[in-house]
């Protein structure tokens, strides 16, 4: 029978990437974090963040002397959209046997595991999946240029949008559009110089700011969360979102969204049974278990 000696689960995205290591009877040895890993926007920073955590958790628990090909891995990545993005990701890889997916796979995988359900994912980006009898249907994920409505970049976006808009005098002033166009240097022209120069990630540090002003009733921070709520509403009703199913919410700012979602929805919402990271593990041992099915057929 085909064993492993270490299986890896690796997931990554805008705000950084995690690596766990277990053993091949499903005992967690440890845990390593390393910098963004969105493979659509930044394909070779991805790798190295990737590749620089693996180091880590080889480095901090594992023997000095690792045979890559008795490790398995399943690395879930923001941004990779076909064959071609996992076969290069893979190819980087230091793994004898690894599969990759983008991080919505391991994110369903972690949250639902094999029950039918949806989920909603909003941290740095956002989409929103359906899943039944083991069949999964995405909306969303297309990247903060065409789409992460509601997600971190959005919102960080949206809010210096407004903040703009109330400089101007188009829109009523706020605690939260005052005291963004101060963080930045009190003027819409040193406001344009930080977002000449932001990465998707600096938007994303916005949210909680922006989460806290809409607690506190404030009008921008208010309408924005709702707005959010909205897309992510119209997402479950395009997926056919039953009443007997489940809704997880997941990511940095996802659970924020539960007081903004319709009625109906907030009473369908369950604690996620795992992490994104936790679906990388799982969908390791699954590709452990394929190999072991396939080393023992005649």
């Amino acid at each position: 029978m085909t064993s492993a000696e270490y299986v890896f689960g690796i997931d990554g995205g805008g705000s950084g990437c995690r690596v766990s290591v277990c053993d091949h009877e499903e005992r967690e040895l440890g845990r390593a974090t390393g910098g963004p890993a969105n493979f659509f926007s930044s394909p070779d920073a991805a790798l190295q963040n990737v590749l620089t955590a693996i180091n880590d958790v080889k480095a901090q628990f594992l023997a000095d002397a690792v045979n890559w090909t008795d490790c398995v891995a399943h690395i879930g990545l923001a941004g990779v959209m076909d064959k071609t993005d996992a076969a290069r990701v893979a190819g980087a890889m230091p793994f004898a046997r690894v599969t990759v997916t983008d991080d919505r796979a391991t994110s369903v995988a972690g949250a639902l595991g094999i029950s039918d359900g949806a989920l909603i994912s909003v941290g740095t980006g956002s989409f929103v999946a359906a899943q039944r009898d083991g069949r999964q249907r995405f909306v969303g994920g297309w990247g903060h240029v065409l789409g992460d409505q509601a997600s971190g970049v959005w919102l960080g976006l949206q809010a210096l949008r407004r903040a703009i808009l109330a400089e101007d005098g188009l829109v009523p002033q706020s605690d939260l559009t005052r005291e963004l166009i101060a963080q930045y240097g009190g003027t819409a022209i040193t406001l344009l110089s930080f977002v000449r120069q932001a990465e998707p990630h600096d938007f994303t540090t916005l949210a909680p700011s922006i989460i806290a002003a809409a607690q506190q009733d404030d009008l921008h921070g208010r309408a924005l969360m709702q707005e959010g709520a909205d897309y992510l509403n119209s997402c479950l009703e395009a997926l056919d979102f039953a009443e007997s199913e489940t809704l997880c919410l997941t990511g940095g700012i996802g659970p924020h969204y539960a007081d903004y979602l319709s009625p109906q929805l907030r009473a369908h919402i369950r604690p996620p049974g795992g992490t994104a990271l936790d679906g990388a593990v799982h969908l390791a041992y699954h590709l452990l278990s394929q190999t072991q099915k396939a080393t023992d057929t005649p």
